[in-house]
């Protein structure tokens, strides 16, 4: 299969702007020449969208809920009670909730034996490291809903979807937590921008 190249992303991120400017791919061309990417155009200020000749408030809008249309998609994907059907669906659920924010986010994905879902829970907000996420936290809701196994997901906000120190030392200290209640982490995926980073795939866990 041939690889996608830089050049033939961003024609498909003005195929794709156009469709929501009613095929007006001169006005697409020039919102992502402005605003440099096709995250840029969708995270610009709401008022200088408006203020782009041919865009007006309906167009904005359009644009701007983009998002938060993505997020209720996958959302929808991975309904309470039903089973994972494979990492892939759990990878774009989790980049379509976490990718965007500018803040960093640590979540739990709780399953049950089948690898269905129980909840999604939103715990930690702010800097991912040793003293906001607490393991007693993420056990004492695991436990709340029965979880058989959970896994863990946060976003970078720079983009960058490499775990770091900080988040390979809290990964091993959650494992080590659940494992005292037998239930199993069977990940701890890393969000950026349009990648996710494994770390069960990298022998991390």
């Amino acid at each position: 299969m041939t690889p996608v190249t830089q050049q033939g992303h961003a024609s498909i991120d003005a195929e794709l702007l156009a469709l929501l400017l009613r095929g007006n791919h001169s006005l697409a061309a020039t919102l992502l020449q402005r605003f440099g990417s096709l995250r840029d155009v969708v995270h610009a200020d709401l008022n200088a969208l408006v203020e782009e000749p041919g865009i007006g408030a309906a167009g904005a809008t359009a644009i701007r809920a983009l998002p938060e249309l993505a997020r209720r998609y996958y959302a929808s994907s991975l309904q309470p009670g039903e089973a994972i059907r494979s990492p892939a669906d759990t990878e774009s659920y989790l980049q379509a909730r976490l990718r965007h924010l500018g803040h960093e986010l640590f979540c739990c994905l709780y399953l049950d034996n089948r690898h269905r879902v129980l909840r999604f829970d939103e715990m930690f907000r702010g800097t991912i490291d040793g003293t906001s996420v607490y393991p007693r936290e993420v056990v004492k809701e695991s436990l709340a809903v029965n979880a058989a196994a959970v896994i863990l997901a946060h976003n970078h906000p720079s983009g960058v979807a490499e775990p770091s120190q900080a988040d390979e030392r809290i990964t091993r200290r959650l494992k080590s937590a659940l494992e005292l209640v037998d239930i199993r982490l069977l990940d701890h995926l890393i969000i950026g921008d349009g990648k996710a980073t494994s770390m069960a795939s990298r022998g991390l866990l």
